[in-house]
């Protein structure tokens, strides 16, 4: 039990350690490391207790062992999880819905300054790679006027918690940034409201600060995101 809690412990503390910038990434990333290498050592030792020691008579060493199996795979699952992730999507940080001509970030490029991921485009292969793993992601036609739709846009970016950095409705374009939980890893997202033939055309692209995969995260965001300004848009028409 000793090896899965303070596992479980250090796998907390990396995340928020990091969130409250008391170390950078890389001693976050290995403090993360050892907790889930403890976590395993734990858990595997739990496991072998139990079947060892099953029908031994001795109830509370069982119930402890047994808790720390519980616990150990609790914690395990959603690393393997992860970890698939990280073998089968591509390894890009930079999701858009138009890969030709991506949303640009303009206002919030003073606060991506000393990010490690730089907010330019990486170019055809990163849009290869994104089409190969993310063929939904394409832009939103709307049959409401861009004034309309950029309303909407704006609303829904609320809706979901983002921070707003600009909002510029001549330009169709909003700025903003959403935060993760546990690490407060931020990504930054760019929305273009622009006229299309029967009414508008809405891209978005969202880009994290630091990493080089962002597991899905991004294209999950403006899959969310879609879909919400989509049935906004439904309700308004």
């Amino acid at each position: 039990m000793v090896f899965v809690s303070g596992g479980a412990l250090a796998a907390g503390v990396s995340g928020f350690g990091y969130r409250f910038q008391l170390w950078n990434y890389l001693p976050a990333f290995k403090i993360l490391i050892g907790g889930i290498a403890a976590v395993v050592v734990g858990t595997v030792a739990a496991l072998a207790g139990i079947y060892f020691g099953w029908g031994s008579g001795q109830a509370g060493s069982l119930y402890g062992l047994i808790a720390a199996l519980v616990l150990g795979l609790v914690i395990l699952v959603p690393v393997v999880s992860s970890a698939r992730l990280v073998r089968t999507l591509p390894w890009i940080h930079d999701i858009s819905t138009d890969t030709e001509n991506p949303p640009a970030f303009v206002a919030i490029l003073t606060e991506r300054a000393a990010a490690p991921n730089s907010a330019e485009y990486g170019g055809p292969g990163v849009a290869k790679r994104q089409r190969a793993a993310y063929p939904d992601v394409e832009p939103l036609r709307l049959s409401l006027a861009p004034s309309a739709v950029f309303d909407g846009a704006l609303k829904i970016a609320r809706d979901l918690g983002w921070k707003i950095i600009d909002a510029d409705p001549t330009a169709g374009r909003i700025e903003a940034s959403d935060q993760t939980f546990w690490y407060g890893f931020i990504d930054d997202i760019v929305v273009r409201v622009s006229p299309a033939a029967g009414g508008s055309r809405v891209d978005i692209r969202s880009v994290s600060r630091v990493g080089q995969s962002d597991l899905g995260a991004n294209a999950r965001r403006i899959r969310k995101f879609l879909r919400g300004l989509s049935g906004y848009a439904g309700r308004d028409s």
